[in-house]
């Protein structure tokens, strides 16, 4: 027995040791692989700007790709390219830039600010090459700042419009028993349509119109003058769907020539002055994001920048998502920060959660007390997400910009019948008061319930435009008649006084600085990263993002779209929600 326990023990303690080494090993080896050295951009560099890739607000950081040697999962910031290109105007290693187009899958007004940066980046004098296979409208828009404009000889582009489809659920519902008990306020506050209609109401359809045509007119203008053709005519070449073929948008001066990708490198290479079997040193934004340091680190004063992206929700909230009790922490934390010398806060969200958004809206306004506080809205500033803008100090927008949407709706769906008579299913049970069970979805609502509800909606519109009333300092008739859940592009809401000015994160930045009379700042941005182990840790975040990507590429992204759609809907039950209309995507 004795001989047992020695050799138990001596086996037990030598295991712990070897585990312990295989731990400090692989700590090594992992820090080794995932946390490389800097890398070097090396000569003549040609910087890559990918339109495939969504430049979220932040920088999406995946450790697990650099085990794959997959750049893709890791992607800088919309406000991490626009400054790189800024830095590569002077950067003696980067000699031009290389656009490469297909389908964008970015915003409007993400795309407008990636515009406005590859602009800024051609004041160097080098040289900016586009070229796609094909290239959709939202990728051609980019592409039209370069110098030349290629496409494939058998791709083309999309010159076909803009268009806006609307999924609508009521017949389904019908068909199931399940009666959508809907409560709002604001006749344009379409977002509960989808359950109430088979098609869109007519307030619906006139500020989606109006809506869509702005952001037309914008394209529109912008090629016109880009590529010196007139907007008369480039609308007629969509109305008449003359661009079919590469060819026809070669004729119609669409794009500077057809080429094959191995002829656009040719014509890098003599650009880069390199011998043709040498290879073209392309870097990729990430890459680069790595290895220079293109951030404003230096300077007497520091500036917050709190990024709130995605759906308004209560709590804590997911990635992706503007948890209340997180960003009232972090608008406060900046607050209390006497070395802020101003916020600016960045928000891109369609809305959500009435309350969420007022916990939100209450902070911004303490911290408006204390120091200036300039918002700068991205894609969507609509619904909650301008609820939680109205109140700052100035608010920029993006002319493409969806913003507006002042509106509040409830939904509680009656599955009675559903219940009842498809699925054999009943429900009995005792109660102490008439209302103890009120919002169950196994009954329809009474009438003195239905008045409760309506009433409690018509309480948070109010305080939402009197809100609105008195953050853009004007009078609450004028927001009623421009409220009614009303959906404007960023260029409208200027004469509408939703919106200061136009401009770009960096113009609001710019602002902020200036309010408060810093001639040298640097930037602090909210929410911090997570440390290398953190990332590292939070597999679920990659596991549902590899599914999410892996059911979109089998069903399609329209169908993955409506898929989304309607997994939003649980979202909207019983909460009052300050939401945009169901769906916005442009085609």
């Amino acid at each position: 027995m004795k001989s047992f326990l020695k050799i138990f023990f001596a086996s037990f303690v030598a295991l712990t040791i070897f585990s312990l080494l295989a731990i400090v090993i692989g700590f090594w080896i992992l820090t080794s692989v995932l946390q490389p050295d800097k890398p070097q951009v090396g000569s003549k560099g040609v910087l890559v700007l990918d339109l495939n890739v969504a430049y979220n607000e932040q920088e999406k950081d995946n450790p697990l790709s650099a085990l794959s040697g997959n750049e893709s999962g890791n992607a800088p910031g919309l406000y991490d390219v626009v400054r790189m290109l800024h830095y590569a105007k002077t950067d003696s290693t980067i000699k031009g830039l290389y656009i490469k187009g297909g389908y964008n899958a970015n915003g409007f007004a993400s795309s407008e600010e990636l515009r406005k940066a590859v602009v800024d980046f051609k004041e160097s004098k080098k040289f900016v090459i586009a070229y796609g296979e094909t290239l959709d409208q939202k990728s051609y828009y980019v592409s039209t700042a370069a110098d030349k404009v290629y496409c494939h000889p058998q791709g083309g582009i999309d010159w076909d419009g803009f268009s806006v489809t609307l999924l609508f659920m009521k017949g389904l519902l019908d068909k199931l028993g399940v009666e959508p008990q809907v409560f709002y306020a604001g006749k344009f506050k379409s977002a509960t349509e989808p359950f109430r209609f088979t098609k869109m109401s007519d307030p619906n359809r006139l500020q989606t119109t109006d809506m869509l045509n702005d952001l037309y007119a914008t394209f529109l203008e912008t090629t016109a003058q880009a590529r010196k053709i007139d907007t008369a005519t480039l609308h007629q070449l969509s109305i008449d769907g003359t661009i079919r073929t590469a060819s026809d948008a070669l004729a119609n001066k669409l794009v500077d020539g057809l080429k094959y990708d191995d002829e656009v490198k040719d014509e890098l290479i003599k650009k880069l002055n390199i011998k043709e079997a040498d290879k073209i040193n392309f870097v990729s934004l990430g890459k680069y994001a790595k290895a220079v340091n293109f951030k404003n680190s230096k300077g007497d004063d520091k500036i917050a920048i709190i990024y709130a992206s995605g759906d308004i929700v209560g709590g804590k909230g997911q990635d992706g998502e503007i948890g209340s009790d997180n960003f009232v922490e972090l608008i406060r934390k900046a607050r209390l920060d006497d070395d802020v010398k101003a916020i600016v806060f960045r928000v891109n969200s369609p809305g959500g959660s009435s309350l969420a958004s007022d916990a939100i809206w209450r902070e911004i306004t303490l911290a408006k007390k204390e120091k200036p506080v300039v918002v700068s809205m991205g894609d969507y500033a609509a619904s909650g997400g301008y609820y939680i803008s109205c109140n700052a100090d100035s608010v920029f927008a993006d002319a493409s910009t969806i913003t507006g949407s002042i509106g509040v709706f409830s939904l509680l769906p009656n599955m009675q019948k559903l219940f009842n008579d498809k699925l054999g299913i009943t429900f009995d049970g005792v109660k102490t008061a008439p209302y103890a069970d009120m919002g169950g979805i196994n009954r329809p609502l009474t009438e003195p319930e239905k008045r409760f509800l309506q009433l409690s909606i018509d309480s948070i519109y109010s305080t939402f435009k009197q809100r609105v009333a008195d953050g853009r300092k004007t009078d609450i008739n004028f927001i009623d008649s421009i409220a009614q859940g009303h959906v404007y592009t960023g260029q409208r809401a200027i004469s509408l006084r939703l919106v200061d000015r136009t401009g770009t994160l960096q113009d609001a930045v710019n602002c902020a600085a200036r309010m408060a009379k810093s001639k040298s700042y640097w930037l602090k941005e909210y929410p911090e990263k997570k440390s290398f182990w953190e990332e590292l840790t939070n597999v679920s975040s990659y596991t549902e993002s590899a599914s999410e990507k892996t059911i979109e590429n089998k069903i399609g992204k329209d169908q993955y779209n409506m898929l989304q759609q309607v997994n939003k809907i649980k979202e909207m039950i019983k909460t009052p929600q300050s939401r945009l209309p169901f769906d916005l995507t442009v085609n």
